[in-house]
């Protein structure tokens, strides 16, 4: 079986783990640079089909392994990948998980395979975001066209998240490659959209405690009205994030698990 070329020189192969949370699956990404093809997600290590059509597909230059962040059906097949083709991993300077050691730790900015390491934490504290010089972006967790991302603290930070929201507005990217779902192409006014939505919702927050005080899981119930209890406490966990950036902007405080406004 072949993937589907994406862009220039990118193949996408997608991991059979779909669900409300992972869209179709887990997008992997074989992406042929001059430096050599780098594998971007291998995928989680419960799907032995998948990795078998990475290894099948496997260009005679490849070079490594990166990981856009800890989360296990991005890097659970990491480890059996390169024992498999003895090829380094990659992964963020703050890589939290300890469930193999990396070769190669990115900082901000640092370059490997010819891509650029963006550390654009929110979603996951070590989330990176891996630039190509033409414009295309693997954007991760942090941006994918199909729906917005969870960002459940204490590892998710809506703080960061929006900030890096803001940078990738500024880098102005031509093409986001997601770790779920399909391509965005002329990414930045999605970008905009996604912004915009954040500081909606946190000004509604704001706006019902300031006369409603409440528990976190009372203001996602008013607020999300979702009905499926999966997505019902992937809202909770993004209110639960808007709270504790508010909180950090001394704009609300909780008193004994009970949000108020401050003012």
């Amino acid at each position: 079986m072949k993937g589907l070329k994406v862009a220039d020189g990118v193949t996408r192969f997608v991991a059979n783990n779909p669900g409300k949370m992972t869209y179709h699956g887990t997008n992997t990404y074989m992406v042929e640079m001059s430096e050599g093809s780098v594998i971007i997600d291998p995928g989680p290590a419960e799907d032995a089909a998948h990795l078998q059509m990475i290894l099948h597909n496997l260009p005679d230059n490849a070079a490594g392994i990166l990981v856009t962040h800890h989360h296990s059906d991005h890097f659970g097949a990491a480890p059996v990948l390169r024992e498999a083709i003895n090829l380094p991993i990659y992964v963020s300077s703050v890589f939290p998980d300890d469930a193999f050691e990396a070769d190669g730790l990115l900082n901000d900015g640092q370059r490997v395979g010819g891509l650029t390491a963006l550390h654009t934490p929110g979603h996951a504290s070590d989330h990176l975001c891996l630039a190509r010089s033409d414009g295309v972006l693997f954007s991760g967790d942090h941006v994918m066209s199909w729906n917005s991302s969870i960002i459940s603290p204490p590892d998710g930070d809506m703080r960061a998240y929006i900030n890096e929201l803001h940078r990738l507005i500024e880098r102005c990217d031509k093409l986001y490659l997601p770790g779920h779902g399909p391509a965005l192409y002329e990414p930045v006014p999605y970008v905009r959209h996604l912004l915009k939505n954040r500081v909606r919702r946190e000004a509604e927050i704001l706006d019902y405690i300031a006369t409603t005080p409440d528990t976190a899981s009372n203001i996602a119930t008013a607020l999300y009205r979702k009905s499926d209890p999966m997505i019902a406490k992937a809202a909770k966990r993004n209110v639960v994030a808007h709270l504790e950036k508010l909180s950090a902007e001394n704009l609300v405080k909780n008193v004994n698990g009970v949000w108020h406004h401050v003012g």
